[in-house]
């Protein structure tokens, strides 16, 4: 579990953790996307359920009759470890 919360996050995907369909990823909805235009192929995203956050790739937006869903690879690790590789490469402190 992440030490960071999605209170201190900016979440980009609301996800249900155990929500996996016949493609083996996780699906949502793409009107769960804090910024839908972030949603995108092989994007990087923050997830989170509920106050559990993880790291995932975007695999593919699929039109459906009740909207677009959004298959997502759930990334092996904990968000801080993402957090924490991204300030050394920036410079900036976790």
């Amino acid at each position: 579990m992440s030490i960071v919360s999605a209170g201190t996050v900016a979440v980009d995907l609301e996800v249900d953790f155990h929500n996996e369909d016949e493609t083996g990823y996780i699906w949502t909805w793409l009107t769960e996307a804090r910024d839908p235009s972030v949603i995108r192929p092989s994007a990087i995203v923050v997830v989170a359920d509920d106050e559990d956050l993880a790291m995932g790739r975007i695999i593919d937006l699929v039109t459906h009759e009740n909207g677009t869903i959004v298959h997502v690879d759930i990334l092996p690790g904990i968000v801080d470890d993402y957090l924490d590789a991204a300030a050394r490469i920036t410079g900036t402190a976790h």
